[in-house]
């Protein structure tokens, strides 16, 4: 098949990070505030509580997420991280070297590796080449852009080598619908790099190769059914790019960091709030990731999900740390909650692998 030429990158729009632009909504405390003060049918405890789900506590840890630093070459007007070329913080080895050794002295099977662009940490390749020696599963949130930049074009070649499961962000199988979340060119770099990962066997079903799509909404909606949606851009994708993947997830916009600043920019904060809170769902609730997912900060700090660590909200308990891991004394915590919850708990349900039911 005759793949269709790409248009020429356009340079991409510059938007500084909230923190660069000294926004208050830079940090969490004011997010969380901003969230207190809108008018809702119901606190999220109490939804839990109708739901007989309160309070809500963790399983088995199954997923140890490794948000590696706020480090981007993009700056994504929806992201909950604030992150982008303009932030600093990535995670240093000797935390990395703790993550390790919790991996190492446990049987807890998937590191799901974020950012930020997680492959600009400098300890990436290491933190990969060690977890994969320990015999985990590796899961890379990747932009795709970067696998475009000229340290890291090798990447691909990398992640086929260590068999890391390959998780994409691609808000849409158009270029303007991408572009406009996602910044100028940010498409058709994207398509470039599906087609570096299709060309090594990632995608095909067979070489097991796993990559997987992550979109979002463009806007103050919900998501729409995940099967349904995975099978359009399948065939969408198939039709005009030649392109294959294995699985779509899709993912509620959390009212959180840059897109609660344009949801108040824009009108849509209390109206997209109502949703959230109306479009509850306990089956959802209970297949929250929070139940058998650990977040690590870049500094090394213990958080329910990696929107909790955004929002500055730490685990309960007396295990604040990665270098003080013990599972036992994690099981026991109650699950630190509040109004931005109702993002994973609308509709399907939301979380990092896609919906929750």
């Amino acid at each position: 098949m005759t793949q269709p030429a790409l248009s020429p990158s356009k340079p991409r729009r510059s938007l500084p990070s909230l923190q660069a632009r000294r926004s208050p909504l830079a940090s969490g405390a004011r997010q969380r505030e901003a969230l207190r003060r809108l008018p809702i049918a119901r606190e999220f405890d109490e939804a839990l509580a109708d739901a007989g789900l309160d309070p809500l506590t963790p399983g088995p840890i199954e997923i140890l997420q490794l948000n590696v630093g706020k480090l981007c070459n993009q700056t994504c007007r929806h992201c909950h991280v604030d992150a982008g070329p303009d932030r600093r913080e990535v995670m240093s080895k000797e935390t990395i070297d703790q993550v390790l050794e919790v991996l190492a002295k446990t049987n807890i099977p998937t590191l799901d590796i974020t950012g930020g662009a997680p492959e600009l940490n400098p300890h990436f390749r290491y933190l990969v080449e060690e977890a994969r020696a320990l015999g985990r599963h590796v899961m890379d949130r990747c932009n795709l852009t970067i696998l475009e930049t000229g340290a890291h074009r090798d990447l691909p070649e990398f992640f086929v080598e260590h068999q890391v499961e390959v998780v994409c962000s691609l808000p849409h199988f158009r270029a303007l619908n991408t572009d406009k979340q996602r910044g100028d060119g940010v498409f058709d770099k994207s398509i470039r790099a599906l087609r570096r990962l299709n060309a090594l066997g990632y995608g095909d079903g067979r070489s097991g190769l796993r990559l997987v799509l992550v979109t979002n909404p463009a806007g103050a909606f919900l998501p729409g059914n995940q099967q349904a949606l995975e099978r359009e851009w399948k065939r969408e994708l198939a039709a005009r790019y030649d392109l294959r993947f294995d699985a779509l997830f899709t993912i509620t916009n959390m009212p959180i960091s840059r897109y609660l600043e344009w949801l108040g920019e824009s009108g849509n904060l209390e109206g997209y709030m109502q949703t959230l809170v109306g479009a509850f769902n306990p089956a959802a609730a209970q297949g929250v990731m929070c139940r058998n997912t650990l977040s690590v900060g870049w500094e090394g700090d213990l958080y329910d999900c990696d929107f909790n660590q955004m929002l500055e909200m730490p685990a309960e308990g007396p295990i604040g740390h990665i270098r003080d891991f013990d599972a036992e004394r994690l099981a026991e915590r109650r699950i630190a909650t509040g109004r931005h919850c109702f993002g994973c708990t609308a509709g399907e349900g939301s979380s990092c692998g896609g919906s929750t039911i």
